[in-house]
């Protein structure tokens, strides 16, 4: 009972390093389909910021699931192409998209769209 105890110094025995991924797998890691995780989080639908919920409700716009689809394949498209910042234009509505993001970041109807001049973006989609 001479032995000393030192608190906060439990160890198995063990010494060498901890086995496990390695940050270069993360990135190669795939489901049962073969499908990697960065394919997986690019096939999300669409998230909208607060401020466009706050213009789509106060404009009275409202997108059933069939419409998001469209539109989000219309991302898709401007993402095929390298967009950044896209104008997706559907139906009598305007969306301003961060691309990479999947994040519709504002929204207008028609009727705030005219003689209204779009800035800072790469690209415009037709969604028809």
């Amino acid at each position: 009972m001479n032995n000393p105890m030192l608190v906060g110094h439990l160890t198995t025995g063990r010494t060498g390093p901890i086995q496990g991924h390695r940050p270069s797998d993360r990135n190669r890691q795939t489901n049962s389909d073969g499908v990697s995780f960065q394919e997986l989080l690019s096939q999300q639908q669409l998230k909208f910021s607060h401020h466009a919920e706050q213009r789509l409700q106060q404009r009275g716009i409202q997108l059933q699931p069939d419409q998001l689809e469209r539109i989000a394949s219309a991302v898709d498209q401007a993402a095929a192409k390298g967009a950044k910042d896209s104008l997706v234009l559907f139906q009598d509505i305007a969306m301003i998209v961060s691309v990479p993001n999947r994040t519709v970041v504002t929204a207008m109807d028609g009727h705030s769209m005219k003689e209204h001049i779009f800035t800072q973006i790469d690209s415009a989609v037709v969604v028809s």
